[in-house]
């Protein structure tokens, strides 16, 4: 079986160790690159053209290539040739159902990485996608199910907007990172406070805080 190049990126070097060492143990990988920000990330798969990438979905405050659906786009779009395996927090399954629209290859929790990260690099090895185990990897609450209904119902582009919202960006930062308006982010902001039945910015900060919908 031919080699496979490999570029990793994730905002916390820790994780960027992990990989690394799994990735340095299977003969089937070559790891030529890493990064730490988007741009970085597209830096090295213009540099490299990998035949993979495994990048976090939340690596925020790079306002040129931004992360998330934003990323993962731009990636699928510029570098059809790589294949995506997204590593995420994320439990919303319309995220998720968005990034199998885009053809990534794979979609590992980063709660379960240890676990999967080594079934999906084999899988991917062979040619197969590998998505794991549904969101037993991000079981948002366990307790609080009203919770993770309601949060199922919102968009993509709405778990976007207070994903950044929640990280402590402002409306404009916002506006800026995901290239839309400012009036289209205030009006997604609030429709998802609607869905999540909040009524104040600070209601929705305790609201996903407490709910952990945006841990990495």
């Amino acid at each position: 079986m031919r080699e496979l190049k490999v570029v990793i990126a994730d905002d916390h070097p820790v994780v960027l160790v992990g990989l690394r060492e799994v990735i340095q143990r299977d003969e089937y990988f070559n790891l030529v690159g890493e990064a730490l920000t988007s741009s970085q990330l597209i830096e090295q798969l213009t540099l490299h053209q990998p035949a993979l990438v495994i990048t976090d979905f939340n690596m925020p405050g790079d306002d040129t290539y931004g992360d998330g659906l934003r990323l993962i786009e731009y990636i699928a779009e510029q570098f059809p040739r790589v294949k995506i395996l997204v590593l995420t927090m994320v439990s919303n399954h319309l995220i998720i159902s968005r990034l199998l629209e885009l053809g990534v290859a794979g979609v590992i929790a980063k709660s379960h990485i240890h676990q999967e990260i080594g079934k999906a690099l084999k899988a991917l090895a062979n040619d197969r996608s590998y998505i794991a185990p549904a969101e037993q990897a991000s079981s948002v609450i366990t307790n609080l199910t009203v919770i993770d209904e309601r949060f199922s119902t919102l968009s993509p582009r709405e778990v976007e907007v207070l994903r950044l919202f929640v990280a402590g960006s402002s409306i404009g930062d916002i506006a800026r990172q995901l290239d839309r308006s400012v009036k289209t982010v205030s009006t997604q902001k609030v429709s998802a406070m609607r869905k999540l039945e909040v009524l104040t910015d600070h209601a929705l900060l305790t609201y996903c805080i407490k709910a952990a919908l945006f841990e990495s």
